[in-house]
C-alpha cells in the first residue's frame, strides 16, 4: 500500500499529535508494543433505535421508582 501522506510530527507538551488535514473528526487508535500506531477513521451516528438493553433497564427504573426503591433527593441549589 502506497503512502497518500508522509510527514514527521511532534508530541507536544500534552503529549498530542496534530493531523494534518485529517478528514475524520474521530479516530480509534490501537497502539502496539513496538511502537506502531494504527488510527482508524470513525464516524459517529445516531443509533437508529434503543436498545433492548436499554429498554429493560428504563423499565426495571421505573419499577423500582414505583416501589419507592429510589436515592435521596440531591440538593441542587448551590448550582
Amino acid at each position: 500500500m502506497e503512502a497518500v501522506k508522509n510527514y514527521n510530527v511532534h508530541i507536544d507538551d500534552k503529549k498530542r499529535v496534530t493531523l494534518r488535514g485529517a478528514k475524520y473528526q474521530y479516530y480509534n487508535v490501537r497502539e502496539y508494543t513496538n511502537g506502531c500506531i494504527i488510527l482508524e477513521p470513525r464516524e459517529l451516528t445516531t443509533p437508529k433505535s434503543i436498545s433492548a438493553k436499554t429498554l429493560e433497564d428504563m423499565d426495571k427504573s421505573i419499577r423500582n421508582f414505583k416501589v419507592g426503591k429510589v436515592s435521596d433527593p440531591i440538593d441542587l441549589s448551590d448550582f
